[in-house]
């Protein structure tokens, strides 16, 4: 089922750096699908998607109740201002004759926002990135998704914090 037909599971509660990746790969989705600023998208999220609504439990209607907003920002601002130089990082390391456009677009967003972090800097390892990423698709997707995206991750890892896995267990 495509991640953008599929409802989003709710993510384990007390993880707000979850919630921001979540929350994250909803808004480059709906930047990329409506064709908004991704500052844009950025803004309404803060405003009206991000926390508890008083007398709601949240995640209704799109909502991420718990959510890191600096990483929130920080993931969607890494992937609109870099955009030209990681697009062609995960497109290096998708398998056989698989191209960004033939990704489902929740799919797309995901590798993006995963790409940025592990581009972007040293923190967190690598394999916790994996690690939560995996977690969202599992959120949006059944099984072949997650499993494309695992062998992907793993791949962009290996890349871009080739450090981390040269030493002993990595």
């Amino acid at each position: 089922m495509s991640g953008a037909n599929k409802p989003m599971r709710r993510p384990a509660a007390g993880r707000p750096r979850l919630g921001a990746r979540v929350a994250a790969v909803q808004a480059l989705f709906q930047s990329e699908l409506a064709a908004e600023a991704p500052e844009a998208v950025i803004q309404q999220f803060v405003r009206h998607r991000l926390g508890e609504l008083p007398g709601q439990g949240g995640f209704e209607e799109g909502r991420v109740p718990q959510a890191d907003v600096p990483l929130f920002v920080n993931i969607v601002r890494q992937v609109a201002q870099n955009a030209e130089t990681l697009d062609p990082i995960v497109a290096g390391n998708l398998s056989g004759n698989w191209t960004m456009d033939r990704l489902d677009p929740v799919l797309r967003a995901l590798l993006r926002a995963a790409a940025a972090e592990l581009w972007g800097g040293k923190e967190p390892p690598a394999k916790v990135v994996i690690n939560e990423y995996m977690d969202v698709a599992h959120g949006f997707f059944d099984e072949a998704e997650p499993r494309f995206a695992n062998g992907v991750l793993d791949s962009l890892a290996r890349q871009l914090r080739a450090e981390e896995f040269a030493a002993p267990g990595g």
